[in-house]
């Protein structure tokens, strides 16, 4: 996922480049308040490190692309606010989930996601065996 990424991010800053002569790596830098280093390593096809959700989440909102699809999670790059929105509503209110510090918080959405990833596979799978779902059959 981690060269599918920086090869996206590299394009999508091309393309305004291409327009923009402007939109260097350092000025992208600047607009999602990285270091240029950093920035650097995230189009380098070779740097084994994904950057944080926060610092994907920026850069998504920056090109007008959703995270999935900057992460080669989907081939769909069309942003989807109201993902976005729906994942803040969720967790609004869980007990505990205030007290976690960004990183905790990250790490959380994180590992929810995947969950919810795995589920939906689950159901997939049991629907095609034909067989009930439980709580997940229609």
């Amino acid at each position: 996922m981690v060269k599918e990424f920086s090869k996206r991010l590299k394009y999508l800053r091309e393309k305004k480049k291409d327009k923009e002569p402007k939109w260097t790596q350092g000025y992208v830098a600047d607009l999602i308040g990285v270091a240029r280093p950093t920035y650097t390593a995230y189009e380098n096809e070779n740097n084994p490190k994904q950057p944080p959700l926060e610092t994907v989440d920026k850069l998504a909102d920056l090109f007008d692309v959703s995270a999935d699809w900057l992460m080669g999670r989907t081939n769909d790059p069309s942003p989807k606010k109201s993902e976005k929105e729906m994942s803040l509503f969720f967790y609004d209110g869980l007990e505990g989930y205030d007290d976690l510090s960004p990183e905790e918080k990250e790490a959380f959405r994180e590992h929810m996601y995947d969950e919810a990833r795995q589920a939906i596979e689950l159901v997939k799978k049991l629907k095609k065996q034909g067989k009930r779902g439980g709580m997940y059959e229609r």
